[in-house]
């Protein structure tokens, strides 16, 4: 069978259903349980359109509750809602099709057959929703919640209530569908509810999950480590070492003081960019600065040459001193 045979079979049992639509739901699936395939063997008895070979949907629907014993079909339903009506079976329509296309790529010959089998999954995990939604109304916000659906932190009601939602949903899962429309409704409404809000939870969830924790820097208390502006490292002869870098027990940098200097000439602050420890060389406190006598007072920057030849002592280092001068003139 092709892709059109399928298509024209899905859309005339679709409107037989809709005309059917006043039939109690168990009635109207044993009319329509059998008809898809018969209308194949119609299609493939003649080139003909089912139309053409069985008449109206409409009409087709009178012929099957006259076969069932019904005098005549239902009332119609309300005209005001045609456009409504129209859009859902518009949809009903493409998830038929769908379901038929998709079936041989699960192993079925329809796609429900598979999502069948998978009916006492979904409703345990109905049960773990709902006692989730309810653990976040009666929490009152008092924490977080986590996987469980602790209310007020407690493991051991989560666990209960868990429980007790999982084995309700059960259930009511293996019981029949009610039979009354607005039953029905009610059910599909808040099962869609259901997920909606399961899909928001899960979504925050995993944003929460993914972002990056805040940690404040700043003053840290009066820790022993605030007062330390820079680090001089010694090599084992005493003598500085510099851009040392230094690395705690799991290999993340240690960043201690800062790499503000100031300059002991002129008294200015200034950034260092020296990419490890000191970063102040000149502040080393094991190098005391001593008076330069070789800057020049007028460019304090360039050194005065010393002579060669060093002055003169001043007097005679003989160990006799020289004759005092006489106080009277001379003659």
């Amino acid at each position: 069978m092709n892709d059109t045979a399928t298509d024209q079979i899905a859309t005339y049992v679709a409107a037989v259903r809709l005309a059917l639509g006043g039939v109690p739901e168990t009635t109207r699936e044993e009319l329509l349980d059998d008809l898809p395939e018969h209308l194949a063997e119609v299609l493939a008895e003649d080139n003909g359109t089912l139309v053409e070979r069985l008449g109206a949907p409409a009409a087709y629907a009178a012929e099957l509750l006259a076969t069932a014993g019904f005098v005549s079909l239902p009332p119609q339903p309300d005209p005001r809602w045609d456009n409504l009506r129209e859009t859902r079976d518009l949809v009903l329509r493409g998830l038929r099709v769908a379901d038929v296309r998709v079936g041989p790529a699960l192993g079925h010959e329809r796609a429900s057959e598979f999502l069948l089998l998978l009916r006492p999954a979904w409703w345990v995990l109905r049960g773990y929703l709902v006692a989730m939604v309810l653990a976040v109304v009666l929490d009152h916000g008092s924490g977080p919640i986590g996987l469980l659906p602790r209310i007020g932190g407690s493991d051991v009601v989560a666990l209960a209530l868990l429980a007790g939602c999982v084995v309700a949903s059960i259930w009511f899962g293996r019981r029949p569908l009610p039979d009354k429309p607005w039953a029905r409704y009610a059910l599909w409404s808040g099962t869609t509810l259901l997920v909606l809000m399961a899909l928001a939870g899960f979504t925050g969830f995993d944003s929460d999950l993914r972002q990056t924790p805040f940690v404040e820097s700043g003053y840290s208390g009066g820790g022993p480590a605030d007062a330390i502006q820079d680090i001089f490292v010694y090599d084992s002869q005493g003598h500085p070492i510099q851009d040392a870098q230094l690395y705690d027990s799991s290999g993340a940098p240690i960043q201690l003081g800062n790499a503000t200097c100031t300059d002991p000439r002129t008294g200015n602050s200034y950034t260092s960019w020296h990419r490890g420890y000191p970063h102040c060389p000149d502040a080393d406190p094991f190098q005391s600065p001593s008076p330069d006598p070789t800057l020049d007072g007028d460019n304090p920057h360039e050194e005065v040459t010393p002579s060669a030849t060093p002055p003169s002592a001043g007097p005679s280092a003989s160990g006799t001193p020289s004759a005092a001068p006489s106080a009277s003139p001379s003659r």
